[in-house]
């Protein structure tokens, strides 16, 4: 596959799932819409990855790539059928494209945390092979709110209720990250917005805090990557 890759900062890229995609010989292209660079036809690509980004989806004054990125998601996945995932705010420009709704999390999720599979997540294709109630990084201070019309729910959380969802069998985004790599926590951490909501939810130690954390978690975080990998590619074959 050639995978298009929608990037919002450059140490934010898709990590554990791009050594999955080379081991394979499948094709990455990013794009780094936060440096200016533009968005290619998706004629010539075989699915879209959106990742995560220091944004919000409503900042479209100070971002206004966001316009130009959430026209392009909506041709992709609505008009042309093009397999999806998106990963944080990747998850959160589809369920608003789509005619959810975002807002500032009412409980902002940073650490290694559970998550819950929802029964049409242990029923199908994306989560398929992953206990129903796992550990993943969670980075965000935004959530999707409503749910689009037409979409499931896959998995959730105590504090967000929309961490997984699928859009007819085309789409599938996730509010946590089951990308991370040994050095993850480090590089995120030079994100000012991301270190400053770190410190503020767990303390001046937080990124040290947060590297041990994922530690302990790097062998499961890289098996359910894995898994999810394979299983969004044998969705990706069904459209």
């Amino acid at each position: 596959m050639r995978i298009l890759g929608l990037q919002h900062a450059r140490v934010e890229d898709p990590g554990f799932f791009l050594d999955l995609l080379k081991e394979d010989g499948h094709e990455y292209h990013p794009v780094e819409l936060d440096e200016g660079e533009k968005i290619p036809s998706i004629e010539n690509y075989d699915g879209l990855w959106v990742l995560g980004g220091p944004m919000d989806v409503w900042e479209e004054e100070k971002y206004p790539w966001l316009r130009v990125e959430k026209r392009f998601i909506r041709e992709c996945v609505v008009e042309k059928g093009i397999p999806y995932l998106g990963l944080c705010l990747g998850h959160q420009l589809l369920a608003e494209v789509l005619g959810g709704n975002v807002r500032v999390a009412r409980t902002p999720e940073i650490g290694v945390m559970d998550v819950n599979l929802t029964e049409e997540g242990l029923n199908g294709v994306l989560f398929d092979g992953i206990e129903e109630k796992f550990k993943c990084l969670q980075w965000h201070s935004a959530e999707v709110s409503k749910l689009p019309e037409g979409a499931k729910i896959l998995a959730a959380s105590d504090s967000c209720s929309i961490q997984a969802l699928k859009w007819e069998t085309r789409a599938y985004s996730v509010q946590f990250h089951l990308e991370a790599e040994p050095d993850t926590v480090k590089n995120w951490a030079k994100i000012p917005t991301y270190k400053e909501a770190l410190v503020l939810a767990k303390g001046e130690n937080g990124v040290i805090m947060l590297e041990e954390a994922c530690k302990a978690q790097m062998k499961n975080f890289n098996q359910n990557a894995e898994r999810v990998y394979l299983n969004w590619l044998q969705a990706s074959a069904r459209v």
